[in-house]
């Protein structure tokens, strides 16, 4: 197997993240209008083609360089929809927000007594969790995520999706227990 296609495999590793980083950070009013995966698909083809330029030697290093593009790729796809100028403070807000995100998503994984072989053992974590996590049916993910990484309480849950507090209490409840069977 060619540099290349460790490359790609190595890129493609980091799809789940990326689209539920990209997940997190489409505004409510326009998740219909922006998909996701697309915007990973994109991203993922600019690492691609930007490969050459990649100076890192880490997969954190490489998940920060793919933040950055994602951010960069979110941020064109914002301003094509409001059709305005590239805005750089948006792209540097996004940047900040994404890595935020991925820094809510390690705080699941925290031990306080990490070791730097610990700390890249829980990158790969967090790359296995957002994996994970898109195996989830939609709505157990969307309460996860709102829980976890948006830091809202289960009454705003409740009403965001709709559902009694009991029924997303239980969602809660099933998408951690399917998540920690995935994980194993």
């Amino acid at each position: 197997m060619g540099d290349s296609a460790n490359s790609n495999l190595e890129i493609e590793h980091f799809r789940d993240y990326l689209r539920l980083l990209a997940q997190l950070q489409i505004p409510g009013k326009l998740k219909t209008k922006l998909d996701a995966s697309d915007l990973v698909q994109i991203t993922l083809l600019k690492a691609h083609e930007a490969e050459a330029d990649f100076r890192g030697q880490t997969r954190a290093e490489r998940a920060a360089w793919l933040r950055q593009i994602l951010a960069h790729t979110i941020a064109n796809a914002l301003r094509d929809h409001g059709r305005a100028k590239r805005d750089v403070a948006l792209e540097r807000s996004l940047e900040d927000a994404l890595h935020t995100s991925s820094a809510r998503l390690e705080a699941w994984l925290v031990d306080k007594g990490d070791s730097p072989s610990a700390v890249s053992q829980r990158n790969e974590q967090v790359v296995e969790l957002a994996q994970a996590l898109a195996r989830l049916p939609e709505l157990q993910r969307q309460a996860l995520l709102m829980h976890y990484c948006d830091g809202l309480p289960l009454a705003a849950i409740s009403e965001a999706l709709n559902r009694t507090r009991p029924a997303v209490a239980s969602l809660l409840r099933r998408g951690l227990r399917q998540l920690r069977e995935y994980i194993k």
